[in-house]
């Protein structure tokens, strides 16, 4: 922010410069210009964040300029200046697009409070604009990947909800199954993709700054409340809202939650009148509210309108399947981001990745493979890549088999049952089944064809 370039249009030289002065104090990057016409010649060579622009000049007046500026950029932030008689101007300046309007004479720390405040919205549009571009950049897979039963459930839910308009969500699971991806999912599949997206941490947020971060203030509604602050659901409007670790939220600010669920919505700290919003609110927890509620520090009727949609993340643990295909993929980002070529994981190291619970989720899994990526100078992630813990949980894991063993039952049976087990479960890849089991492809073939059990493909 201390970079940000703002262009003064003033046809009061005196003026002009005085105001530059002030703004440079504050490390900002000034240029003052007297008309209209150096203003637009100006904003076409050269990068602007912010016009501080003067209803009276001579040529062009403010509202031509403010028109031509808009044109040459929509999203120009740009604060009128204005004499008191003035005001009916500057009001049909606000309703073209200006960000704000000072009156003269105004006192400096006014000025500084009103740029401060544009360029934070200006800072903002632009960061999501960024994330947009960036999301359509990514692969689809990157986002949430797995094929497992569950995954699938979750990605339909995501494509159903992402369809309606307003809906809210609530998003269930254990830290580090990928909530705050599937936040993104709705978003970004939504009609809202283009409108801002914004994400809050309700406990990372003392509870004292949470209201006015969540809902603004006006201006003197506290004793630093010089002026009035727009909240992050004013800021969201027309767009997405993500509040994650919503059981945090203390209880004076749930009736205020729920009437914007409700009503759509809500008056800012020291405010009186009600404010409008178009806002999908998408929450997330990795605790049960159910419980929250039963406890008594989450209401139960905020509680019931959350639930409008609500979409369970399964563990990692749960969805063994996803496990490999997981690493797999985290080996080969890892691979772009260090410059390795990494082939991917040997059997004994796949061994060991199944038999962890990963507590820490795909979260835990991903930290562990940019490690052993890390570590690793050989074409292929062995054990010895891999934490303690992991090669310690899989010396430790009871061997599994697919079918209950009985003490009358061959060795020839218990194999046979074993590698269809193995089979089914890399839905009949022989190459992954082989790998699996630490035989080669052709031995898999020979026992495949011992034990009489079908082809059923790849």
């Amino acid at each position: 922010m201390s970079e940000a370039s703002i262009l003064i249009v003033e046809d009061n030289e005196d003026f002009a410069l005085t105001i530059a002065d002030v703004l440079r104090k504050k490390q900002y990057e000034v240029k003052p210009v007297f008309t209209g016409e150096d203003a637009l010649e100006y904003v076409r060579n050269h990068l602007v964040d912010l016009v501080l622009l003067d209803i009276r000049l001579p040529g062009k007046d403010g509202l031509e300029v403010i028109r031509e500026l808009k044109d040459l950029d929509p999203d120009m932030v740009v604060i009128m200046m204005t004499a008191f008689a003035d005001i009916e101007p500057a009001i049909e300046a606000m309703k073209m697009g200006a960000f704000d309007y000072l009156v003269k004479p105004f006192d400096l720390e006014e000025l500084r409070l009103v740029v401060d405040k544009a360029l934070e919205t200006q800072h903002l549009r632009r960061e999501v604009a960024r994330l947009r571009w960036q999301k359509e950049k990514e692969l689809p897979h990157s986002e949430l990947y797995g094929n497992s039963a569950s995954m699938l459930q979750v990605k339909e839910l995501i494509r159903i909800v992402a369809a309606t308009p307003r809906t809210s969500v609530l998003i269930q699971g254990e830290s580090g199954t990928g909530k705050e991806l599937v936040a993104n999912a709705i978003h970004y599949s939504s009609q809202r993709r283009d409108k801002p997206f914004i994400k809050i941490n309700c406990s990372a947020i003392p509870d004292n700054l949470l209201e006015s971060e969540l809902f603004g203030y006006e201006k003197g509604a506290f004793t630093d409340a010089r002026a009035t602050k727009k909240g992050l659901f004013e800021l969201a409007h027309t767009g997405t809202i993500f509040l994650d670790e919503i059981s945090s939220l203390k209880p004076e600010l749930q009736p205020k939650l729920l009437r914007i669920l409700e009503m759509q919505t809500f008056r800012r700290v020291g405010g009186t009148n009600d404010i409008q919003v178009d806002v999908r609110i998408i929450a997330a927890t990795n605790r049960k509210l159910e419980d929250c509620v039963k406890e008594g520090s989450f209401r139960e009727d905020l509680f019931y309108r959350l639930k409008v949609m609500v979409i369970d993340l399964p563990p990692l643990r749960e969805r063994k399947e996803d496990i490999i295909p997981l690493a797999k993929l985290f080996v080969n980002q890892n691979n772009k981001v260090f410059n390795k070529n990494i082939q991917g994981l040997a059997p004994e190291a796949e061994k060991v990745l199944l038999h962890y619970p990963w507590p820490g989720n795909v979260r835990e899994l991903k930290n562990v493979i940019e490690r052993a990526v890390i570590l690793c100078r050989s074409d292929f992630i062995g054990p010895e890549h891999l934490p303690q813990e992991l090669n310690k949980a899989s010396q430790e894991a009871p061997v599994q088999v697919g079918e209950a063993l009985s003490s009358d039952m061959s060795l020839a049976e218990m194999e046979k049952r074993h590698i269809l087990f193995v089979l089914k479960a890399n839905k009949f890849n022989k190459s992954q089944t082989a790998r699996v089991l630490g035989i080669s492809r052709s031995t898999l073939r020979e026992k495949l064809r011992l034990y009489g059990i079908e082809d059923e493909g790849e």
